[in-house]
Order: structure tokens, then C-alpha cells, then sequence
């Protein structure tokens, strides 16, 4: 069995909920990703930011990214994966909330996000035509 530690990729780190959004780019630009999980105080998943949320929530919006934080942005109820979750219990979470990334974790602690390069990297053509299928349809 094909399990989400499997094919995540390791090394995901928390971004705190406090964290400004200028700190998060330099975190994304340095760790070479386009999105981190947000933690709360207690480091609990309250939210996942993009590169996107930054430029369209908050510059092109006229914010300063050093005024705004991470859990300004943070919005939603947040989706995660157990580690031990089989693959095809990825791929539906994925698909029925409509989500590209997706944090793994493993003895409540962070281990890892699956995202769409890896889905495309570790699964057949077919698994990978159905996600984008259904991730990707309008409505």
C-alpha cells in the first residue's frame, strides 16, 4: 500500500500564525516552496498560506506585507493527511475539498506536504488525470 508519507515531500516546517507576510516569502523563497502550513500557538494547523494569498490578499490589495500576518490570511477550515492514510484517501481529500496542497501529519507533528508535483511524480497517469479532473473543474 501507497501511503501520503509515501509520496510527500519531506521537511514541511510551520509558519506561525503571528509570522508577517514578508517573513513568509523569505520562507518559501528559501525552503524553494510555494505555500506553508500556519500554525496556531499551540502548533496546530489553522491554515495554509500561498505565494498567492500574498501577492493577491495583501500587495496587490495596496497592504504593507510587513504590517499583515500570516493568520490574517489564514482562512478556512484547514485539511490534513495522517502519514499512514493510503493513497487513494489522499487523492479524495484532495479532490472533494478541491485542494493542491495537503499537510502530512504523523504523531500530531508536521512531516511533510503533498503537493501537485508530487502527485504527478509518484502516481500513475490515470490517478493523476482523475485528481486534476476533479481538482481543477470549474463550479
Amino acid at each position: 500500500m501507497t501511503t501520503a508519507k509515501d509520496i510527500m515531500h519531506p521537511g514541511a516546517r510551520w509558519l506561525p500564525e503571528h509570522e508577517t507576510l514578508d517573513r513568509a516569502a523569505q520562507m518559501m523563497r528559501e525552503m524553494n516552496v510555494g505555500a506553508l502550513p500556519v500554525a496556531d500557538g499551540n502548533e496546530r494547523l489553522c491554515g495554509i498560506l500561498t505565494d498567492r494569498d500574498i501577492v493577491v490578499g495583501c500587495v496587490a490589495a495596496g497592504h504593507d506585507p510587513s504590517r499583515i500576518t500570516a493568520g490574517d490570511l489564514a482562512k478556512g477550515t484547514p485539511r490534513w493527511i495522517a502519514a499512514d492514510a493510503d493513497v487513494e484517501e489522499v487523492l479524495r481529500m484532495m479532490k472533494e475539498h478541491r485542494i493542491r496542497r495537503l499537510p502530512v501529519i504523523e504523531d500530531k507533528r508536521l512531516v511533510g506536504m503533498i503537493s501537485e508535483a508530487d502527485i504527478a511524480r509518484h502516481l500513475s497517469d490515470a490517478q493523476v488525470a482523475g485528481w486534476a479532473e476533479r481538482v481543477y473543474a470549474e463550479g
